[in-house]
C-alpha cells in the first residue's frame, strides 16, 4: 500500500538521509540562533584585537672583544667565565634601583605608575628585557660566546630604541667596572698575602740564623770541613808523638852523657872530651834505661825487647846496690869542688832544652787531643743537628718559595690591572645599535583574528547543536516514522496567517535590534577594555608562544 499524500512545509527541506541535507535542515531551523552567537563574540574579539596597543621591539647586538694583548705576555686576573659574568652583570642591571631610574628617565609604564604599582612596573620591565647569547663552535673546545643580543619591548618605537641602547651601554660600563674591580681586588689580595708571607719568612729566617749561630761547626754542610780538620789534627798528633819520642831519646842521651861527665870529669888538658875507659855500671844503667824508654814508645810491655831490658836494668841495679863503694879519701868537699867545664855546661843546656821541648810537645798533644775530641763531638752531633735543621729549613724554604711565587703573581697582577685600566682586556662593544622598529612585535592580529573566527564559529555551531539536542519536537514525517511504528496517515502543512506574518516580522525586528544593541555594547566594552591594555597584549603574546 502506498503512502498517503502529504503536504510539505515550504520552509523545511525534505529529509533525504544524507548528512549534508541534515546539516542544511539544522541550519535552516537554527540560523537565527547561530548568527547572533557567532557575530557577538567575533565582533567583540575583533574589536579587542583592533583596539589593542602596538608593542615594538628593538635589539642591540654587543660584540665581545677578546683581550688585545696576547695571554702569553700578560695573563689576565679575571678568570671567570663570560657567561657567568654576563649573568652577574644582568642581575646588577636588572636591580630595582637601575630599573626605577630607567622608568623615571624615559617615562615608562605610565598606566602602572598612576596606580602606584612601581613593583609591578619593575617586574614588567624585567620581562620585557631579553638577553640572547650567541656562541660559535671551537675545535676540541666547548662553544665560545662571541656576542649577545639585548632587546627591549615597549609601545613607543623611539623610546624602545633609546632604552635598548641605554641598557647596552650599561652592560659595557658594568663589564669594565667588574673587570677593574676584580683586577684591583686580586692585586690587593696578593699584596696583603705578600706582607703576611714576608713577616712569616723573616721570623723563620731569624730562627734559621739563630740555629746556625748556636750550632756553628755542627751543621750538616760543615761535615766535610770537620772531617778534613779532624784528619789534619790526627796527622799533627802523629807528628807530635814522633817528635816526643825523638825529644825523649835526645833527653835520655843528654842525661846519660851529663851523668858520665859529672861522675868522671874531663881529661886533663882535653876540655870538652869525655874520658875513655870500660863502661861502668852507672853508665850501663843509664844506657839501658834510655833503650827501655825508646822501646816502650815502639812496643808494648809484653814485647821481648822490653822484657829483656827490664831484666838487665834489674841486674845492674842489684850490682850497684851490692858494691857500696867507700867514699874516696881524696874526694873534695863542695866548698873545694871544681867549677863545671864548658862541656858539662853545654850538656846541661841541651838537657834543659830537650826537657822544655818535651813539655811543649806534651802541651801541644793535650791541645790536639782536646781539639780532636771537639771535632769528634761535632761529627757525632751532625745527624741530630741535620734533623733539627731540616725541620726548621723545611718551613723556611716552603715559605721562601711561596713568597717568591706571590711576588711573581703580584707583578703579573699589577700588569694585568694596568691593562684593564687602559681597556686592553676583554671588553664589550656595540656592533649594531638598536633602531626604532617599524614592525609590531605584538599583538599578532592576523593570528588572533583567525583564532577569534574559529572560536566564534565553534560557539555558533555548539549553540545550534545544543538547541537541536534540547528540542524534542518532530520536524518531518520521516522523524515521526523513525520514532514510532504507527503509520503516518496525513501531513498537514503549516498554515500562516497575515497576523502570524506580522507577529513574526515584529519578533524579527526586535531580535535584530536587540542583537545590534548587544553587539554595539560588546564592541564598546571590548574597545574600552583593550584600548592601551599592554598587560592584555602580553598575556595574549604569552598564550600564542
Amino acid at each position: 500500500m502506498s503512502d498517503p499524500t502529504r503536504l510539505v512545509d515550504p520552509d523545511e527541506p525534505a529529509k533525504s538521509g544524507s548528512a549534508l541535507e541534515r546539516v542544511q535542515a539544522i541550519w535552516s531551523r537554527r540560523k537565527w540562533l547561530a548568527i547572533p552567537v557567532f557575530v557577538l563574540p567575533f565582533a567583540a574579539a575583533t574589536t579587542v584585537i583592533v583596539s589593542l596597543p602596538n608593542l615594538y621591539r628593538s635589539t642591540a647586538t654587543v660584540l665581545v672583544d677578546r683581550q688585545q694583548v696576547p695571554e702569553s705576555f700578560v695573563r689576565p686576573t679575571v678568570t671567570s667565565e663570560l657567561e657567568t659574568r654576563l649573568q652577574s652583570i644582568s642581575q646588577e642591571i636588572l636591580s630595582r634601583s637601575r630599573l626605577e631610574g630607567l622608568i623615571t628617565r624615559f617615562g615608562l609604564y605610565a598606566d602602572l605608575k598612576k596606580q602606584d604599582s612601581s613593583e609591578e612596573a619593575i617586574d614588567r620591565m624585567r620581562r620585557d628585557i631579553q638577553l640572547e647569547v650567541r656562541s660559535a663552535d671551537a675545535k676540541g673546545e666547548r662553544r665560545a660566546t662571541i656576542a649577545f643580543a639585548l632587546s627591549y619591548r615597549g609601545r613607543d618605537p623611539q623610546t624602545v630604541a633609546l632604552v635598548t641602547n641605554t641598557l647596552a651601554s650599561f652592560y659595557i660600563e658594568e663589564n669594565l667596572k667588574a673587570r677593574e674591580r676584580q683586577a684591583s681586588g686580586t692585586t690587593e689580595f696578593l699584596k696583603a698575602q705578600i706582607a703576611q708571607t714576608k713577616k712569616r719568612l723573616d721570623e723563620q729566617e731569624k730562627l734559621v740564623s739563630e740555629f746556625k749561630r748556636r750550632y756553628m761547626g755542627e751543621l750538616p754542610q760543615q761535615m766535610q770541613p770537620n772531617l778534613a780538620s779532624l784528619e789534619a789534627l790526627n796527622t799533627q798528633l802523629r807528628l807530635n808523638s814522633d817528635n816526643q819520642v825523638r825529644a825523649a831519646e835526645r833527653r835520655e842521651a843528654l842525661a846519660g852523657q851529663l851523668s858520665e861527665a859529672e861522675s868522671f870529669g874531663q881529661m886533663p888538658g882535653a876540655p870538652g872530651v869525655a874520658p875513655v875507659g870500660p863502661e861502668t855500671p852507672a853508665l850501663r844503667l843509664a844506657r839501658l834505661k834510655q833503650e827501655l824508654t825508646t822501646a816502650r814508645t815502639r812496643y808494648t810491655d809484653a814485647h821481648p825487647t822490653v822484657v829483656r831490658l827490664k831484666d838487665e836494668i834489674g841486674l845492674v841495679e842489684r850490682e850497684l846496690a851490692e858494691a857500696k863503694p867507700e867514699p874516696a879519701k881524696t874526694e873534695t868537699t863542695p866548698a873545694t869542688a871544681l867549677p863545671p867545664s864548658p862541656y858539662v855546661l853545654r850538656l846541661r843546656e841541651g838537657l834543659h832544652a830537650a826537657e822544655a821541648e818535651v813539655k811543649i810537645l806534651k802541651t801541644e798533644e793535650q791541645r790536639l787531643r782536646a781539639a780532636i775530641a771537639a771535632y769528634q763531638s761535632r761529627l757525632e752531633n751532625i745527624p741530630k743537628r741535620e734533623q733539627e735543621f731540616q725541620d726548621i729549613s723545611r718551613d723556611y724554604e716552603s715559605t721562601k718559595e711561596q713568597h717568591a711565587s706571590l711576588v711573581k703573581r703580584f707583578e703579573e697582577a699589577q700588569v694585568a690591572e694596568s691593562m684593564e685600566q687602559r681597556q686592553k682586556g676583554e671588553q664589550f662593544r656595540i656592533l649594531d645599535p638598536a633602531l626604532p622598529s617599524t614592525v609590531t612585535t605584538a599583538p599578532n592580529r592576523i593570528r588572533l583574528l583567525l583564532m577569534a573566527l574559529a572560536l566564534s564559529a565553534g560557539l555558533a555551531a555548539g549553540a545550534a547543536m545544543l538547541a537541536e539536542m534540547l528540542d524534542t519536537s518532530f520536524h518531518s514525517a520521516d522523524e515521526v516514522r523513525a520514532f514510532t511504528t504507527v503509520p503516518v496517515l496525513v501531513s498537514i502543512p503549516r498554515m500562516v496567517t497575515d497576523m502570524d506574518r506580522r507577529r513574526r516580522r515584529r519578533r524579527f525586528q526586535l531580535a535584530t535590534a536587540g542583537a545590534l544593541i548587544a553587539v554595539t555594547l560588546a564592541v564598546g566594552a571590548s574597545h574600552l577594555v583593550a584600548r592601551g591594555n599592554e598587560q592584555l597584549v602580553r598575556m595574549l603574546d604569552r598564550g600564542q608562544a
